[in-house]
């Protein structure tokens, strides 16, 4: 097992996404904006201190709530776990244990957990005492504990048992993977990776309508109105996916979405048409792209 400061540098990144699924927000119709978190200080008595509970056992760990966000230190979650190693690699931080690898790099808001790929909005913050804390949604996606917050006591409570994620191979259909990250890619390269995450739930909130196809691929090649995408006339839609646009559908799959009313999007300065302006209710916008329900 590496040193603790070690270990506090290793998963910096590490932790740094998360988990997405329905604990995180989604934007509302009508919203204008994306939902923006920030650690306003790094001192531990900027934040307020909680309790840390194993069942009815008091633990050392001290959490911190910050910005009305439980976060645990994660060196102290990884010494609950026989045989957890965290260390630096050429690129970013790996952390390993029994049945669990998870890597990042540094700025990132998003990890790598056994081949899925898993986000959160809110920040990992190294404080004042030099430990990396992370939203608690992340610790318990990341171990399978079930974690519980009591605002009213300032407590969290671990039980539980320790259980890895399941594999990416086991948990993503690939076909859907396939044709999610490369419509993503072909329109949306170059996007902010929120922009990207809105494009793919885009498709998805459109497998989910009544209105269109209910398969990623029957969604993308829809001919019922003219071609739907751009990248299928042209044939960019063939071409391999950026990387990030990989990572953008895995956080897709994951559950993760920025707006689940968004069905229509373009660019305001390749548009041919303004039927989408004139039609449909518009949402918000991020880089060059405006997303309509």
């Amino acid at each position: 097992m590496t040193s603790r400061p070690l270990r506090v540098c290793s998963l910096l990144l590490s932790l740094l996404l998360c988990l997405a699924f329905p604990a995180l927000p989604a934007l509302a119709a009508g919203d204008k904006t994306l939902p923006a978190y920030a650690v306003p200080a790094n001192s531990l008595s900027s934040h307020k201190p909680l309790t840390v509970r194993l069942g009815r056992a008091r633990l050392a760990m001290v959490g911190r709530l910050i910005d009305g966000t439980p976060y645990l230190p994660v060196a102290e979650l990884c010494d609950l776990y026989a045989d957890c190693r965290i260390r630096n690699t050429a690129d970013g931080w790996t952390l390993e244990a029994p049945g669990l690898s998870v890597s990042a790099w540094s700025g990132a808001t998003y990890l790598t957990v056994n081949g899925r790929v898993f986000y959160d909005p809110h920040p990992v913050a190294i404080l004042s005492d030099g430990d990396l804390y992370v939203p608690i949604e992340t610790a318990k996606r990341l171990s399978g504990l079930t974690l519980a917050f009591v605002p009213a006591t300032a407590t969290v409570t671990l039980s539980g048992g320790f259980t890895p994620p399941r594999s990416g191979d086991a948990v993503y259909d690939p076909d859907a993977l396939y044709w999610l990250s490369r419509i993503i890619s072909a329109e949306s390269r170059g996007e902010p990776l929120a922009g990207q995450i809105a494009v793919g739930n885009v498709i998805l909130n459109r497998v989910r309508s009544t209105a269109f196809p209910n398969t990623i691929w029957g969604v993308i090649f829809d001919r019922k109105d003219g071609v739907q995408f751009t990248p299928v006339a042209n044939g960019t839609v063939y071409a391999s996916p950026y990387w990030i646009s990989t990572v953008a559908a895995k956080i897709c799959l994951e559950g993760y979405s920025v707006s689940t009313s968004a069905l229509f999007f373009y660019e305001p300065s390749k548009a041919t048409s303004s039927w989408i302006e004139n039609n449909r209710p518009y949402l918000f916008t991020i880089g060059h792209h405006r997303f309509f329900s």
